[in-house]
């Protein structure tokens, strides 16, 4: 009767007497006192227990026990263990495990680590059934627990603690690693290095004194690079992120300088995941040496680790600023996805791999995952955060661990054509994806195979698909303008097709009660549909003035965001359909991708101009500081006439002026176009600035003032492609894709005569001969055309040759010769006079020329290519000057020299300008250091031990290579491009692509990798 059917406690009752001399007395004892209900009784058995069992030391009792009970989630402690944590004897916990043994067991699976036998006796210790003088606080014991991991930590935590001796190696290659990890890193080590900060996070926030002041002693120091070398060390280094993240949020309001050493750990693990989970050594010999000089890490560290790599050049002060701009990507972004934590953010893009972003700082997290063949379609994280699924046009579905971004299975193969959509089910045990093959597929998310036949029905491709919230539908929208619903168990259709929209659909969502879906498409709208009937529910959603992309519910389901071609996010409410609030404008191209953060607070957004925002969900701000000194896609540039300044033009329709020594912005932007500057020139006394855009207008700018000094000019009707200055600086002649060429008065702005007419298609490119008498014009119909620029008459015949558009045109500073490149993969010099060809055309890029210009002694030419390299070519013989100049990651836009000749100046769609030293890369018959090779560029070539710098390259990964494949050191992605190019400046100075410097003199690799180490 007492047992009422539980099995436990029979059990339990059982093992209490099986060794007892007198069982009959024991168990008429255990069973005293009255039949309540069955977990009442069970509860009566456990106390009795208690009673009988535990002599007076019963703070001993509750410490050993509680110590049991909270580390019993992570990974059960065998005796010694739990003894060490608690400063009780090995014996006392055995004795305990013993007398205790109805309760309690050792699980020799787990070395011996001690268990409850049962979930109850786990809720009765902590509930108040449990008599006082017994009972465990369970967030004390979680204390207790942390501080005896900290304690632990601070005192055994050492410098290469397992003695290795080769930097080259990767853990990996350590042969006998396991042993080694065995011998010096403690059992009660490994556990504390492990879990420290999941018992502080579950700790009372009302006694964090003492617990915080341990913090501070951990992290006031080295001891936190020794605590990620255990990690390292036992394949666990991902786990670091989480673990100081776990830490802030429970500090969360607290003013520490604790928390300052915890997040600026936080920081570190970000930018370094990679070497620290590779190598354990590369802590200190990779990571070190690029942590900002500012950083609480490198200031604590750099007194004890002298001999290290010295970053000359290229290193930052601090770590970067949140922006409301995260960059990155080199090409548009395509889909985004926050993590279930809201801590994390994964984007996939059209043309390189798949990014995880840091949601605090917009910081990437480890390396890009590598794996897709072409552009990636859509991402999203599993509903337990652990795996990130990933779809792509290469016609596959790849799962990535979440933590060290490993692929977790092979693709999964199967549709035919591109995998436009992909989703988990609520539960993470499927996966759904949609193809431009017309068909919907269901996945084990576990195995990745298919489960069932393909979902037929959409007459084209399907673009979006998502689970239903309680998992048991499937929503899909195609490009056959419908929306179709199906039974995710049967993959029956459920309905007829929802129709509506009178476009393509971009994307389907449930909202969070699964009442509702809302699907935005091309014919510019939102919809709402009742998820049960399939009828619209108001009407639709308009206020987009192109392309709907996407749009996704908020968690609370009141609001709906979408993102659009137009630039813009919109935020609806989603009960009446309005528009909440104004359109998010920031975006300087179309947003392809929008999603709210768990809890509601943030807007994350990806958009053809290769960034991800960040915007507050109430008010609409972007979150974040706009970071000074940055720049978008670089259009144009222009050198001022003392060659102290270069001026910019970019795509976000601002125009910036920059030191052309430091690399620094001079003054805020120039503001008022409405469309991307296109072309720029400074005034021959460079007083002023004259600018061109595609909103079809010139404007004229005070340099010194930044204002505008002239009204607008207006009268083209095609975007602005060109604009120069006449020599003596009175006029202005601008090109336009209107197929007109007009002449404006400098000073007052008004247009001079009529505008010059003969191409038939866009004037690219206009430039004035040096005397001033002449104007030069390249054009998208092949040509290039002379004009009298005091008449506006045409100066002879077309000058033709070009089979395709010529893309710019510069005369020779002698003014004998033009010089003009096109999308025909050429170069080609003509005779002014004449018009005829001087010489043969000069080919070498590999994809079309996008500029070129002479430099001003007239000896070369430079060239640019949407190939990303420049080219320099002897003016005279056509030969080429040494090999390809190589840095940009994207097309390069503008191309030209500095007034004296020194230096070359380059803007590219890359969102960088580079400045190249002349006499460095254009010396006849010498190779530019950077031709493709990726050979690194040191200071010193002196390298203690190893192989020459000539004989270091870097590789896909980051890591620095020895002519044996051994690794040296590892590169952290930002730094990589300015470590291989040979420019002297890159604007902006910070951020990817800035010019890096490395000094190995000092340095130790190899097997004398310990010398890092200052002794003492």
């Amino acid at each position: 009767m007492r047992a009422s059917g539980l099995y436990i406690f029979v059990e339990t009752l059982w093992r209490l007497v099986k060794d007892e001399l007198d069982p009959e007395t024991h168990l008429n004892r255990a069973l005293e006192g009255t039949t309540g209900d069955a977990l009442g009784d069970l509860y009566s058995l456990y106390s009795s227990i208690l009673k009988s069992r535990v002599g007076r030391d019963t703070v001993g009792f509750k410490a050993i026990m509680g110590a049991i009970l909270v580390v019993g989630s992570y990974r059960p402690l065998c005796a010694e263990t739990i003894g060490i944590l608690v400063e009780r004897p090995a014996s006392m916990v055995e004795t305990l495990v013993r007398i205790m043994s109805s309760l309690l067991y050792r699980d020799n699976r787990q070395n011996g680590g001690i268990r409850f036998r049962h979930l109850s006796i786990i809720n009765f210790m902590t509930s108040h059934d449990c008599p006082e003088e017994f009972r465990v606080d369970i967030e004390q014991a979680h204390r207790e627990m942390a501080l005896a991991c900290l304690n632990t930590m601070i005192s055994k935590l050492k410098f290469n603690i397992c003695g290795l001796k080769d930097s080259h190696l990767s853990n990996e290659e350590v042969e006998d690693m396991e042993d080694r990890i065995k011998e010096n890193i403690s059992d009660e080590l490994q556990y504390s290095c492990m879990h420290w900060s999941s018992h502080l996070s579950l700790s009372p926030h009302s006694v964090r004194s003492d617990t915080i002041g341990k913090l501070y002693e951990l992290f006031d120091g080295v001891r936190p690079l020794y605590w990620i070398e255990v990690l390292s060390l036992m394949g666990n280094a991902p786990i670091g992120i989480r673990m100081v993240q776990e830490v802030l949020l429970w500090a969360k309001g607290m003013n520490s300088p604790a928390m300052e050493y915890v997040d600026d750990m936080r920081r570190f693990l970000l930018a370094f995941l990679k070497p620290i989970m590779i190598s354990a050594p590369h802590i200190y010999i990779s990571a070190l040496p690029f942590t900002p000089v500012k950083s609480l890490i490198w200031k604590e560290s750099s007194r004890r680790f002298s001999k290290l790599l010295r970053v000359e050049k290229g290193r930052m002060e601090r770590w970067p600023a949140r922006s409301s701009t995260w960059t990155g990507h080199s090409s548009p972004l395509i889909c985004l996805a926050y993590s279930p934590d809201g801590l994390r953010v994964v984007s996939g893009s059209a043309g390189d791999p798949i990014r995880i972003w840091d949601a605090e700082s917009g910081a990437p997290v480890g390396e890009p995952l590598k794996g897709h063949t072409r552009a990636v379609t859509s991402v999203s994280y599993s509903p337990d955060g652990r795996h990130i699924m990933s779809s792509s046009v290469d016609n596959t579905i790849r799962i990535w661990d979440a933590e060290s971004g490993a692929p977790v299975c092979e693709p999964l193969e199967g549709h035919t054509d591109s995998v436009s959509s992909a989703s988990y089910s609520p539960d993470g045990r499927h996966l759904v994806s949609g193809s431009l093959d017309d068909t919907i597929r269901i996945w084990d998310a576990k195995t990745g195979t298919s489960v069932g036949d393909p979902l037929k029905g959409h007459t084209d491709g399907v673009r979006s698909v998502s689970y239903s919230p309680n998992g048991r539908y499937i929503v899909s929208g195609s490009y056959d303008c419908t929306i179709r619903i199906w039974n995710a168990g049967t993959g029956s259709p459920v309905g007829n097709p929802l129709q509506g929209h009178t476009s393509f659909i971009s994307s389907v969502a449930y909202s969070p009660d699964g009442r509702h879906i809302a699907s935005s498409s091309w014919d510019k709208t939102v919809r709402i549909w009742d998820a049960e009937s399939g009828a619209p529910v108001g009407e639709p959603l308009k206020g987009h003035t192109r392309v709907v992309t996407c749009a996704s519910y908020s968690p609370d389901g009141r609001h709906l965001v979408s993102g659009s071609f137009d630039d813009t996010i919109r935020i609806w409410d989603a009960k009446t359909g309005t528009s909440v609030g104004d359109p998010l404008k920031g975006h300087t191209s179309g947003v392809s991708s929008v999603s709210y953060s768990p809890d509601g607070r943030y807007i994350v957004s990806g958009s053809d101009d290769h960034t991800i925002r960040i915007w507050n969900a109430e008010t609409g701000a972007p979150v974040g500081e706009t970071l000074e000194g940055q720049i978008d896609q670089v259009h144009c540039l222009a050198y001022s006439p003392d060659g102290r300044h270069v001026v910019s033009g970019s795509r976000d329709h601002r125009i910036q002026v920059w030191n052309a020594e430091t690399g620094a912005q001079v003054g805020g932007p120039l503001e008022g176009h409405t469309g991307s500057v296109n072309s720029i020139a400074y005034s021959p006394d460079g007083r002023h600035i004259a600018s061109g855009s595609g909103d079809s207008t010139i404007r004229i700018w005070d340099a010194e003032t930044r204002v505008q000094v002239t009204k607008t000019m207006e009268g083209h009707t095609g975007a602005l492609h060109s604009v120069e200055y006449s020599p003596d600086g009175r006029y202005i002649v601008s090109g336009s894709w209107d197929n007109t060429i007009r002449i404006w008065d400098a000073e007052t702005g008004a247009q001079v005569g009529e505008p010059l007419r003969g191409h038939t298609k866009g004037a690219f490119s206009v430039k004035y001969s040096p005397d001033g008498r002449q104007i030069v014009s390249g054009s998208l119909d092949h040509t290039i055309r002379m004009w009298d620029a005091a008449t506006g008459a045409p100066v002879g015949e077309p000058l033709e040759g070009h089979t395709n558009y010529v893309s710019s045109v510069a005369y020779s500073p002698d003014g004998r010769h033009i010089v003009s490149s096109s999308h025909d993969k050429t170069l080609r010099i003509w005779n002014s006079k004449t018009g005829a060809p001087a010489g043969e055309p000069l080919k070498g890029h590999t994809i079309y020329f996008t500029g070129a210009s002479y430099s001003p002694d007239g000896q070369y030419i430079v060239s640019i290519s949407e190939d990303e390299t420049i080219r320099i070519w002897d003016a005279e013989s056509g030969a080429p000057v040494g090999g390809p100049l190589k840095g940009h990651i994207n097309q390069i836009t503008s191309i030209l020299y500095s007034p004296d000749g020194r230096h070359i100046v380059s803007g590219s769609w890359d969102k960088t300008i580079r400045i190249w030293d002349v006499n460095t890369v254009a010396s006849p018959g010498v190779r530019p250091v950077s031709d493709g090779d990726n050979t690194i560029q040191i200071c010193n070539t002196d390298v203690r031990g190893d192989s020459a710098p000539s004989d270091l390259h870097l590789d896909q990964d980051g890591w620095v290579n020895q002519a044996n494949g051994d690794h040296l050191l590892w590169v952290p992605e930002d730094c990589r491009n300015g470590l291989t190019c040979s420019a002297i400046l890159t604007i902006p100075t910070s951020g990817f692509g800035r010019v890096v410097r490395l000094d190995l003199s000092s340095a130790c690799f190899g097997a004398s990798w310990e010398e890092i180490m200052t002794s003492g």
